[in-house]
């Protein structure tokens, strides 16, 4: 450390630093926790190994916040350390997947599926940085930029009729190692192994001695971009150098309270990023749009890391959310609500899209019809002109207008919009969901 450096400049590169790397401990504690033996967390499996969800959740699942009633997911931690990891996927006969590839900072490098590379069957080998190496005819190369790649796959599936269909795509999603990766070393690093708290809670605990220790031991294999080398070299100051072991006992204990302060700051401002999601508000809705690749906007990649590790690309699917009504009234299940689309304004998409509801703690309402989400694969009832109500409401519509409700609880409620593979009207903003009027 400069003895340039005041203690309110090193808590405040501190305070950068953790942001900075926030979501490279994040995603190392919830591989931890995924991939140790003995993981029970849904979607738990062996380093380079899929474990396929085979069942969308219902109203008693509380294991993730917002869970989604569109696709089934098929999840894998990959180590790219000592050679490339060979990814297969099936002919799909057109249903809508995509695999996309997360790397150690959360930003989405690749993704595999029916927008870039199609519904056929198809063979890719994953390598990470600086492998050099053949690899077989027909195998498309696709580079890492870090050794600890996630894969958070999803499959299209229309209700649990659709579930064997889908089973047999996830079945042909298929990770091979090659001979040098097929058994990767055990993690040594600093930092806690713990299989029952939220990764999000351990990184939250973490003291700052831990969490640089962590990041400076992970920065080796998982190099950050070319853009982030000025904050890397500043990072120096605090000690924290890729690869190099954080000696938090050589730093003076001036500097040991100024880095302890600085974490703490770090958090809070992830936090309150989190709570306060960046996004563009039309009609009541708040969309996201800066997700999923986050150039050096840290603390954007540090506030979705905490509020849902995982974040596609808005090119393959955005999700505008409604927390008010046309007036700017909380949702309420106390009121009926309809939800209007214009015969040529529905949500332009070139998948599908539903809207899905949620309670006040981001779960799915148990309701007499067992429908969490709706949209345009239920057999909906259009108006004579071609547009489109949906009912939102706690009771039933009646019988005749049940294909169009969405059971709201009784309490209050939020919706979230998906729109999987988004036309150019949705990405370029021309395109907005239509407010959510209150109709009694």
């Amino acid at each position: 450390m400069t003895t340039t450096e005041t203690q309110a400049g090193v808590g405040t590169l501190a305070a950068e630093a953790y942001v900075f790397a926030y979501p490279l401990v994040t995603m190392e504690l919830t591989r931890r926790q995924m991939t140790t033996p003995g993981a029970t967390v849904p979607g738990s499996a062996p380093v380079n190994t899929f474990a396929h969800v085979p069942v969308t959740p219902d109203a008693s699942f509380e294991g993730v916040v917002s869970p989604n009633a569109d696709t089934l997911y098929s999840l894998a931690w990959l180590d790219l350390s000592a050679g490339p990891v060979f990814l297969s996927v099936p002919e799909t006969l057109g249903r809508y997947y995509l695999l996309p590839l997360y790397d150690a900072w959360t930003n989405v490098f690749a993704c595999p599926g029916t927008r870039t590379t199609g519904s056929g069957a198809g063979e890719f080998a994953l390598v990470g940085p600086g492998w050099q190496g053949e690899l077989p005819d027909g195998v498309q190369r696709i580079d890492a930029p870090t050794a600890m790649v996630a894969v958070i796959g999803r499959t299209q599936v229309n209700g649990v009729p659709d579930y064997p269909a889908v089973h047999a795509v996830q079945a042909g999603y298929r990770l091979t190692p090659s001979a040098a990766t097929a058994a990767p070393a055990a993690d040594t690093g600093p930092g806690p192994l713990d299989l029952v708290t939220a990764p999000v809670d351990q990184v939250a605990a973490l003291d700052a001695a831990t969490f640089f220790a962590m990041a400076a031991h992970l920065m080796a294999a998982n190099p950050p971009k070319a853009a982030d080398a000025p904050l890397v070299e500043r990072m120096a100051q605090l000690g924290v150098v890729p690869g190099k072991p954080f000696d938090w006992d050589s730093l003076t204990s001036e500097a040991q309270q100024a880095i302890a302060q600085g974490t703490a700051e770090g958090l809070t401002q992830v936090e309150a990023a989190g709570r306060r999601p960046r996004a563009e508000v039309r009609n009541g809705w708040m969309t996201a749009y800066d997700i999923g690749e986050y150039g050096t906007d840290y603390l954007q990649r540090a506030a979705v890391t905490v509020v849902g590790l995982g974040a596609n690309l808005p090119q393959d699917a955005i999700y505008p959310v409604s927390r008010v009504d046309a007036d700017g009234d909380p949702l309420d299940g106390s009121h009926r609500y309809l939800l209007h689309f214009d015969a040529d304004d529905l949500p332009p998409v070139d998948a599908f899209w539903s809207v899905t509801m949620y309670n006040d703690r981001q779960f799915f309402i148990d309701n007499p019809i067992n429908r969490y989400a709706i949209g345009d694969r239920n057999p909906l009832q259009f108006n004579p002109d071609g547009s489109l109500d949906l009912l939102i409401q706690h009771t039933t519509p009646g019988a005749e207008l049940e294909a169009n409700w969405l059971p709201a609880p009784e309490g209050s409620f939020n919706l979230i919009m998906r729109l999987f593979w988004p036309k150019p009207t949705a990405l370029d903003r021309t395109w907005h969901a239509p407010a959510v009027l209150r109709v009694s």
